[in-house]
């Protein structure tokens, strides 16, 4: 089964990442190797006649259209609502990262690989799994991986699969990464809980979202924000803190500037 695949079993021949990405269940022994752009973990990857419909924020990241954007006009507006840009983000994000130096990163809800491709190019991690939902966001990801020679040498690879039920062995990921998705995920509760069964001990969680409300936002535009911010799971900086508290994360830490909001937490040592 794809949930017992165990990332330390990533394999394939000496050739450009983005072509060797493979891996192996522990469980049933079955191999699953790219054939394409991404690896397809998802459950019904491979099913003929089933589908499912999901909520209309998840299908609208699978838009070729908005796929095509994110990156060229769509992720710039989120420095309005205080986001510091993804140079900084990044670099914010790799201090809070420093134990998880050496180890494996998972960069879940990755888009087009945005900050995927900026984890890879800096050489800190064994590797690094880029992965989201949206099949477009992943060719997206691959053709700007295909533009940079460099990252084509780098230990990258793209899978496809939902953030509620991620395709790895329980204790296997040094770090997680959620670059602006937090709010876009159908269960946050059901998805940190994932993430802090595939954590290691000591593993490092990092995220980042837009707050529905900060403790400066004046109490009539708190009310008006849960009235209009409803499409999207926008919670409190304290929602934030009891989610990762309530799914076993400790040791929460947070940035916030206007409506953007950087947190991390780790599970605990054993």
């Amino acid at each position: 089964m794809p949930s017992m695949l165990s990332t330390t079993d990533k394999k394939g021949p000496s050739r450009p990442a983005i072509y060797r990405s493979g891996f192996k269940c522990k469980g049933c022994n079955k191999s699953y190797s790219s054939k394409d752009i991404y690896l397809d973990l998802t459950v019904t990857a491979g099913s003929r006649d089933y589908t499912e419909v999901k909520p209309a924020r998840t299908e609208l990241f699978r838009s070729p259209l908005v796929s095509f954007l994110y990156e060229r006009g769509w992720r710039q507006n989120f420095n309005r609502s205080g986001f510091p840009g993804p140079d900084e983000e990044f670099q914010m994000a790799q201090a809070y990262f420093k134990s998880a130096e050496g180890g494996l990163l998972v960069d879940v809800s990755c888009g087009s690989g945005l900050f995927s491709r900026k984890f890879a190019e800096a050489g800190t991690y064994s590797g690094v799994i880029a992965l989201d939902f949206s099949e477009n966001m992943l060719r997206q990801c691959y053709d700007f991986i295909k533009s940079d020679g460099t990252l084509l040498t780098t230990n990258l690879a793209l899978v496809r699969a939902d953030v509620s039920r991620l395709p790895f062995s329980s204790g296997s990921v040094d770090a997680v990464h959620a670059g602006a998705a937090l709010h876009c995920w159908p269960s946050p509760s059901n998805a940190v809980a994932e993430i802090t069964r595939i954590l290691r001990s000591g593993g490092v969680f990092v995220g980042t979202t837009f707050l529905r409300y900060n403790s400066s936002t004046p109490w009539i535009l708190r009310s008006l924000r849960e009235r209009f911010l409803q499409n999207y799971n926008y919670l409190t900086e304290e929602e934030i803190k009891d989610l990762c508290t309530s799914c076993g994360l400790t040791n929460y830490s947070s940035k916030v500037q206007q409506s953007f909001i950087m947190f991390s937490a780790q599970k605990p040592q054993n």
